[in-house]
């Protein structure tokens, strides 16, 4: 019989090492590894850049440490980066249980034969429906009509014609992504009785609900009371909602995003909730993390904001898990990997 094989699990507070040795276990045969758990402090200690990666926990010296003899390293947040490479030179499977593998560096890891996996869609379903939640916070009042509640107050008076909010039931909801986030979100809201219009030059048509329309995205502001961001940062997104795309959408209207705070000019953002062209906004993610007491949008009675939670629910760290467990599992058996990321050629 060989020698079990050396994996670390590298978990932290969501993705912990206990889903990850149970997933480990559940798919594959327990004694073929040798596992080693080291945890990381988020998301108690926010993530961040950790040398030339994004959005990672812990230090180099802790990986380079952990990983000492180790073939394969199951994680959510760990760094993989080309110091940590030139270390550890058994490795040869880093799987990371997220949509995006930014902590990891996968040109250096593909000059030194390590094969990088993500986990694509892992949290699809949460983050579409928690989108839906912040439409309807931000539609409704329902953040700023709770905080007076719970200071004592009694607002009926947000009952005036001119104070209350909007349905969604009738409304044109326009969304900006359809992958595998924004596509839910068109199902859900055509089960709301919106019109949907969705703004996606890669999108596959028969992936979308027959009722939704594809248009280009002056004809989807031009038209949308609320619009819904759902597209990944690249170049030519990043800042895609500036002032002339706000200025372009009707007043009233309202912006939500739970994908990436870049892709949008954040002040340009908190003038038009200030003028009162938009009438709210629903944020999860933000231009800079955590969001400084400085921040334009801090403290604005039609902003409701979250602290980058779209993604996280117990589903999302079961599934996750269990995605890098199979991993691992395909990797023992020689099989190629289900959702490789920049794995050597």
């Amino acid at each position: 019989m060989s020698e079990p094989i050396p994996v670390l699990l590298a978990g932290d507070g969501f993705v912990t090492g206990d889903l990850l040795a149970h997933d480990l276990a559940a798919v594959d045969d327990p004694a073929a590894w040798a596992m080693r758990e080291l945890t990381l402090p988020w998301p108690q200690t926010p993530f961040g850049r950790v040398a030339e990666v994004d959005e990672a926990s812990g230090t180099e010296e802790q990986l380079i440490e952990a990983l000492r003899g180790v073939r394969v390293c199951l994680t959510q947040m760990a760094p993989l980066t080309s110091r940590i490479l030139d270390a550890c030179p058994d490795l040869a499977l880093f799987a990371v249980s997220r949509g995006g593998p930014v902590n990891a560096n996968l040109a250096a890891a593909a000059e030194h034969g390590v094969a990088v996996t993500f986990a694509p869609g892992r949290n699809a379903v949460a983050t579409a429906e928690y989108a839906v939640g912040l439409m309807l916070a931000a539609m409704r009042g329902i953040a700023v009509s709770h905080a007076g509640v719970a200071m004592g107050r009694w607002d009926s008076d947000r009952f005036g014609y001119d104070v209350v909010g909007s349905e969604l039931e009738g409304a044109t909801v326009g969304l900006v992504g359809a992958g595998a986030v924004g596509s839910r979100v068109a199902r859900i809201l055509c089960g709301f009785g919106a019109r949907v219009l969705v703004h996606d030059p890669y999108a596959a048509p028969g992936s979308l609900p027959g009722e939704v329309a594809l248009v280009g995205l002056p004809e989807l502001l031009s038209a949308a009371q609320v619009v819904s961001l759902h597209a990944r940062v690249t170049p030519e997104t990043t800042g895609m909602i500036g002032a002339k795309e706000l200025a372009a959408l009707p007043r009233g209207a309202v912006l939500v995003n739970c994908a990436r705070g870049a892709l949008v000019d954040h002040t340009a953002l908190a003038d038009a909730l200030r003028d009162g062209h938009l009438a709210a906004a629903g944020l999860d993610v933000f231009d800079v993390e955590p969001l400084p007491a400085d921040h334009p949008l801090r403290g604005l009675p039609n902003v409701v904001s979250t602290p980058h939670l779209a993604g996280a629910s117990k589903q999302v760290a079961q599934r996750a898990s269990r995605m890098v467990a199979v991993e691992a599992a395909r990797w023992r058996r020689g099989e190629p990997p289900l959702h490789a990321a920049g794995a050597p050629s």
